[in-house]
């Protein structure tokens, strides 16, 4: 293998995951952020993310000397040959995207060039962001010097990255130039993945596609399950039974109160947002989208039944507040708003999650948050779950009924069978299915 000097542009989760994975496997990485503090403590291993193994590999690739940090994009940049921009994309008021981190870190790059660069586009980006990218360098650089503009668009899950990162199910590579794309694919052979080649714009709409897609197969079982609710029909096994066929799959069919995080929600507003710049009316992503909010409030609704339709002065636990287990990321997760329209209703929440209560905090000042499930459900009218962490499916039951104050669980997340809640003790709404009332 030929080892890369490569500059990674952001210490956010995919540039801190995917320079680590570079080092890793042998490359020389520098990892870029202006937060100074940030980078301090992470040349102490101290991460500004909660992710599984995570701190360990970084830990093991200073200490070969194959992965740094730094403040300065110029040292970075004039060290390396490869630059991976993975910065952050955050979406705008109108869905669009915000490149002005983007622009800013290419700036730097240009001014820093003191020869061939590959630049790479890792955040993810509207299409068009690569030939954009190329004019905006070009402006200023201070001296013409050659590069080429690459995207490559990352499929990272939080909670998952590593694993995704060694077990990817392909390598997608945009470029103008075929021996741009290859000296990309070279550098990433070693994660054994089958590589796609095309064009800029067709790399960077892949990236949206295949998110906007998985969002609908969420809203799609979810709608799936308000239809078997009223009929009597399983979700569970309606989403076994089409998974079972090869040409639809197991994989995001599982009811419940919708996706959230950093990736869909974005990504699929950002997806209608260049349909709409191109004169589209792209309905069904439309709809997928009004579909996951609505998911939020019908919960809601079925927290209020489960409550005898009067909420009012009851307290409430909810177990789990990231938007998926494994992750300490808040952003977009449906517990939130499912809490604050509890709290409007004159609920009182407890809330719980093992990483993510100190954030969350910040968000939810008027809940009283908790690091044991069990002090939060003490004296609880109804235990309420969002995020299917480890720890909410290992519940020893019958404590959980002795601490609260009627045995009610309303579950977002389908955690427990109905027969086990049934002998429990247990009123149980949940997702799709009938549960036991």
């Amino acid at each position: 293998m030929v080892v890369e000097n490569i500059a990674v542009i952001g210490t956010g989760y995919v540039g801190l995951v995917s320079g680590t994975c570079f080092s890793e496997i042998g490359h020389q990485v520098v990892c870029v952020d202006r937060d100074e503090g940030k980078i301090e403590r992470l040349r102490r291993s101290v991460m500004p993310i909660y992710e599984p193994g995570l701190e360990e590999m970084v830990t093991r690739n200073m200490e070969a000397g194959r992965l740094s940090f730094t403040t300065s994009t110029e040292e970075a940049v004039r060290k390396s040959d490869l630059i991976y921009v993975a910065v952050g994309t955050p979406p705008m008021e109108d869905g669009d995207v915000d490149r002005s981190q983007v622009e800013a870190a290419l700036k730097e790059i240009a001014a820093a060039m003191n020869g061939y660069k590959i630049i790479v586009m890792k955040s993810t980006v509207p299409v068009g962001t690569g030939r954009w990218a190329e004019e905006l360098i070009r402006k200023h650089q201070p001296q013409p010097v050659e590069f080429d503009v690459v995207s490559n668009p990352e499929f990272l899950r939080e909670g998952t990255a590593i694993y995704d990162t060694f077990h990817m199910d392909r390598i997608v590579i945009g470029a103008e130039r075929e021996e741009a794309a290859q000296r990309i694919a070279k550098q990433q052979e070693a994660f054994q993945a089958p590589v796609l080649i095309t064009s800029r714009e067709t790399s960077e709409l892949i990236k949206y596609a295949a998110n906007a897609f998985l969002a609908t197969k969420i809203s799609f079982i979810n709608e799936m399950a308000n239809i078997c609710e009223k009929v009597g029909a399983d979700v569970v096994d309606v989403a076994k039974g089409i998974g079972m066929d090869k040409r639809i799959g197991g994989h995001f069919l599982q009811a419940g109160i919708g996706y959230g995080g950093s990736c869909f929600p974005k990504d699929t507003r950002a997806q209608l947002k260049i349909a709409e710049n191109v004169q589209y009316d792209f309905k069904i992503l439309r709809s997928v989208i009004e579909v996951n909010q609505l998911q939020r409030s019908r919960f809601t609704d079925k927290i209020r039944a489960a409550l005898g339709g009067n909420p009012a002065g009851k307290t409430v636990a909810v177990l789990g507040l990231a938007f998926k287990p494994n992750t300490d990321d808040l952003r977009d997760a449906p517990a939130l708003d499912i809490i604050r329209s509890l709290i409007g209703h004159g609920v009182t929440v407890h809330g719980y999650d093992p990483i993510a209560t100190e954030a969350a905090s910040r968000q939810l000042p008027a809940v009283k948050m908790f690091t044991d499930p069990y002090e939060a459900l003490a004296g609880a009218d109804a235990l309420v779950i969002t995020t299917e962490w480890d720890t909410v499916k290992q519940l020893d039951l019958q404590q959980v009924k002795r601490l609260m104050h009627q045995p009610v669980i309303v579950d977002g997340r389908n955690v427990y069978a109905e027969a086990v809640m049934r002998e429990a003790g247990f009123r149980y709404y949940c997702v799709g299915r009938k549960g036991v009332l």
